[in-house]
């Protein structure tokens, strides 16, 4: 019940349930923040999402607020890459590098969607309700990331049209570890895209166009998963998290390369440990 208005006082004052609802919504645009600023970068936007709404305590029935807002960060990288892609699309009938690009993605999509139709259940259910799983996995993940950003690699491809099939699923394969909520997707396919020969540039970019079809894909089967809930869910924040999600992933995707090439990707991996130590002793102190 809310709280009744007193004679003389000031018209700021909110009702308590004004003041939660509030409070959603603020929690909501962090998420949404997080989801964009996160889902390009190799530091995992699933660990970042799971762990803020962990200590937010923001609830969410049957993830709707998470599957819906991520359609925002998918409109961002579609919308930044729009020309490209319909390039793309008009070079596809007579370009035979388009075509063997185009078929290398859909090899990279492949092993996601068999694992992930597979694994769907196990994965919502267990893995994501492990705060301590994924703080772990966040601080492993940083350090793999460190060790291969300072190895001396010779890059033999600086354009990711120009992979073997064979690296492209290789690339494939290794996403599928970003199953596991904290190890991210784009980190996995960026570490596997340079351990194969890629450079900085290159990974980075071929993850653009990797996330895409992954995205989509994992986005539709959850929203077909979890469609019952999104009855009861709270259009505001979604619609909040979703705008949020939308303007910090335009931002990430047009400025990732260039930060990457002059930078590397060392900034992420020791982002990637300080927050999964914060994370992991805030679990085990706190719960």
């Amino acid at each position: 019940m809310g709280i009744k208005p007193i004679r003389g006082a000031s018209p700021l004052l909110l009702s308590k349930g004004s003041l939660m609802d509030l409070h959603s919504v603020l929690d909501a645009l962090i998420l949404g923040l997080l989801e964009g600023l996160t889902e390009f970068i190799p530091v995992s936007s699933t660990g970042h999402l799971l762990l803020a709404g962990h200590f937010l305590g923001f609830e969410s029935p049957g993830r709707a607020f998470e599957v819906l807002i991520q359609l925002g960060a998918i409109l961002a990288i579609l919308t930044v890459y729009s020309a490209r892609l319909i390039k793309m699309a008009k070079d596809l009938p007579s370009d035979p590098r388009t075509r063997r690009f185009v078929l290398g993605i859909l090899l990279a999509f492949l092993p996601a969607v068999v694992i992930g139709v597979i694994a769907h259940d196990f994965i919502k259910r267990v893995l994501f309700e492990s705060p301590m799983l994924i703080s772990v996995m966040l601080i492993i993940g940083g350090f793999i990331l460190l060790i291969v950003d300072r190895l001396d690699l010779k890059p033999r491809y600086r354009d990711a049209m120009d992979y073997p099939l064979h690296v492209y699923l290789g690339i494939g394969i290794a996403q599928c570890l970003a199953m596991i909520p904290g190890v991210s997707r784009s980190g996995s396919s960026v570490v596997a895209a340079m351990l194969f020969g890629s450079d900085k540039r290159a990974a980075a970019e071929f993850s653009f166009f990797l996330a895409m079809p992954t995205m989509v894909g994992a986005f539709a089967y959850d929203f077909y998963k979890n469609k019952d809930a999104l009855t009861g869910a709270a259009w505001l924040n979604i619609t909040v998290g979703f705008i949020a999600a939308f303007i910090a992933g335009v931002f990430v995707v047009r400025h990732l390369l260039d930060f990457v090439s002059q930078r590397g990707f060392a900034p992420f991996a020791y982002w990637r440990i300080v927050v999964g130590a914060i994370a992991l002793a805030a679990v085990i102190t706190f719960g």
